[in-house]
């Protein structure tokens, strides 16, 4: 982006948003981030998702909203309670947002979403134009996705969102302590279909959308999906150490309640529409993704 443009995101403190607004601010622009707490700094402005309010004063004239605020989907173990929040959290979240929008009018509304729009998709490849699964996470898609179309006659993207690889956080930082020890190995049988995007491609992707014109849902996931059997294999080579241990289906589901499913369930998905529009992706390969992304335990 060559014209320095103002931004609000929400999510900002997330994985995700930590390094967007990192690379945005290299990149010369201003960057507003959305919190729910009393404002302390000067780019900061408030929302709460539970009530809907937006203090739209501060944001009128912003160039792109970017949405990526929502409950993390395993950050704990599913029961009811915590799928209620789950899905409150982004449908409430969501429309407070899309509602802001429609009155702010920037140029771009960037809303998050996720792989789990499609459900189980076995070893069949799905690309954006797939219909909507029928499990838990799927049923939470169609409804956080339809939340953002309150935004209106803006230019809307969906960005459905893999396995995002960064050694600071999400799955891959979970699981590099135990492949550190030894203690790593395939999850279930390994075959299931597991689609990934490093953290750097990602950020890179939401840059690009916020410059194209593309609209609706757009996957954001490498174009190499990997089995979880490679995965572990490829990210214990890059660490020297053997993947010895697998976790039983079982074990998984008794330790992560619904979510297990997420684990254990096959989505193979390619990124149909982020590749026509013209993206290049610097880590394609999940072998080279995890080698850079890596330090070898000496």
């Amino acid at each position: 982006m060559s014209v320095p443009q103002r931004i609000a995101i929400t999510g900002a403190s997330g994985l995700i948003g930590t390094a967007l607004v990192g690379h945005l601010k290299a990149e010369g622009h201003t960057v507003q981030r959305l919190v729910r707490r009393t404002p302390i700094g000067a780019d900061e402005v408030q929302w709460d998702p539970q009530t809907g309010f937006v203090d739209l004063e501060p944001l009128r004239g912003v160039d792109a909203i970017i949405h990526l605020a929502g409950v993390g989907v395993g950050d704990k173990r599913w029961n009811k309670k915590y799928k209620s929040e789950i899905l409150n959290s982004r449908l409430m979240g969501t429309t407070a947002i899309a509602n802001a929008v429609a009155e702010l009018k920037p140029q771009v509304f960037i809303s998050a979403s996720a792989i789990g729009w499609y459900g189980e998709s076995g070893n069949r490849a799905v690309v954006e134009t797939d219909r909507a699964g029928d499990d838990f996470l799927a049923a939470v898609c169609r409804e956080w996705e339809g939340a953002a179309d309150l935004a209106g006659d803006v230019r809307t993207v969906k960005i459905r969102t893999g396995l995002v690889l960064d050694p600071t956080g999400g799955a891959l930082g979970r699981m590099i302590p135990l492949f550190r020890f030894g203690l790593g190995g395939k999850l279930g049988n390994g075959k299931q279909w597991w689609s990934w995007i490093t953290l750097h491609d990602q950020v890179r992707a939401i840059c690009h959308l916020m410059e194209s014109k593309i609209s609706g849902p757009v996957n954001l996931t490498a174009p190499n999906p990997s089995t979880n059997q490679e995965f572990t294999a490829a990210l214990a080579r890059a660490m020297h150490r053997p993947a010895l241990f697998p976790a039983p289906s079982l074990a998984l589901k008794i330790a992560l309640g619904g979510f297990s499913t997420e684990i254990l369930g096959s989505k193979r998905i390619l990124p149909e529409a982020l590749l026509a529009d013209g993206f290049n992706f610097d880590y394609p390969h999940l072998t080279h993704a995890l080698e850079t992304l890596v330090t070898p335990a000496k």
